[in-house]
């Protein structure tokens, strides 16, 4: 129980929950992005 007060209460507990947050879109981001280029059809090579 210490731990979720240290988290909620402290400066470090939220720049950590804040830091969290960050990756956490990040990541979901990426796989969005890399999701539709992967559903994206292949692109003719006009050499």
């Amino acid at each position: 129980m210490k731990a979720l007060t240290d988290l909620f209460s402290t400066d470090y507990g939220l720049m950590s929950i804040v830091g969290i947050a960050i990756m956490v879109v990040g990541i979901t981001g990426f796989a969005l992005v890399v999701r539709h280029k992967m559903n994206e059809p292949p692109r003719d090579k006009q050499a």
